[in-house]
């Protein structure tokens, strides 16, 4: 066994091509898993001093740390609230969009859905640039409003595109034989339609609240400093702090709810469904 730990032995054992596929196995594995299991073993470290590979004292010492601050408590409060306001308005506005582009042909559909795409397609920071002089015309700079509201921009490419994907790929029949029974257009959408599209729109869902949860740029420029979001009171004290620790910390606190979500959507979360979302047709 320990002989196929030297390489020329163990690229004669399994050949060419197994031995590349080996080798670019264990760079993923490195460079993907590798930096979330140091972010694991800095977030445990009471003490840790570069270049040492393992921490000179384990504990909970920075875990005690963030939980003392009386900022994170409220900030992950408002986070949740403001994370579960914009999943809900963003689907009452935006899968009503979706499905009349997916079922309706009429001039300037494919520019419209494009439009939803312009949102990422550029500079963040300039978007909401120009965004936040309007808030200052209209007195949304600072309120909660205004956040949802940018967070919602955010959030448009996912919630249009993906339903719309999924709205698509119910078949019309299945709608006709409903309607042919007896059941209305509103029984049918409601019975038929968005049961069975339900996949796509939980997926944009997902990725609706977990953009929101983490969206620090918007928030900080739109929000001012009365509106302190979980990411922004992480900066803040990330920031006022030297130790390294803390921001691992952080990053923990950051992906315990996206890792939970995930893995309860997990049966809908798949490359077909979310490359299916980006199809215009």
């Amino acid at each position: 066994m320990f002989k196929m730990l030297n390489p020329r032995r163990f690229y004669h054992a399994v050949g060419k091509k197994k031995f590349l596929e080996f080798i670019l196995l264990a760079v993923f594995i490195l460079f993907f898993y590798g930096p979330l299991l140091n972010m694991l073993m800095l977030a445990f470290a009471n003490e840790y001093n570069v270049p040492s590979v393992l921490p000179q004292e384990w504990g909970f010492k920075w875990w005690g740390y963030v939980f003392g601050q009386k900022s994170l408590v409220s900030s992950m409060i408002q986070s949740f609230i403001i994370a579960i306001a914009t999943t809900v308005i963003s689907m009452i506005f935006c899968i009503p969009a979706a499905y009349s582009l997916a079922r309706f042909q009429y001039p300037g559909r494919k520019v419209f859905m494009l439009s939803f795409l312009l949102t990422n397609a550029f500079p963040k920071l300039g978007i909401y640039t120009s965004i936040a002089v309007l808030f200052y015309k209209y007195g949304l700079m600072g309120t909660y409003a205004g956040v949802i509201i940018i967070h919602m921009i955010n959030s448009m490419m996912f919630m249009v595109w993906l339903p719309s994907s999924a709205f698509r790929a119910v078949h019309r029949q299945q709608e006709e034989a409903a309607r042919d029974v007896g059941a209305g257009p509103i029984r049918t959408f409601f019975k038929v339609t968005l049961p069975m599209a339900m996949p796509g729109i939980a997926v944009a869902t997902l990725y609706t609240f977990l953009g929101s949860m983490e969206e620090a740029q918007g928030t900080m420029l739109v929000g001012l400093a009365r509106i302190q979001t979980m990411p922004v009171a992480m900066y803040g004290i990330v920031l006022d702090s030297s130790a390294i620790q803390i921001g691992a910390v952080f990053a923990i606190l950051l992906i315990i709810p996206s890792a939970l979500l995930i893995f309860v959507m997990r049966k809908y979360i798949g490359p077909e469904a979310i490359a299916g979302g980006f199809k215009m047709k």
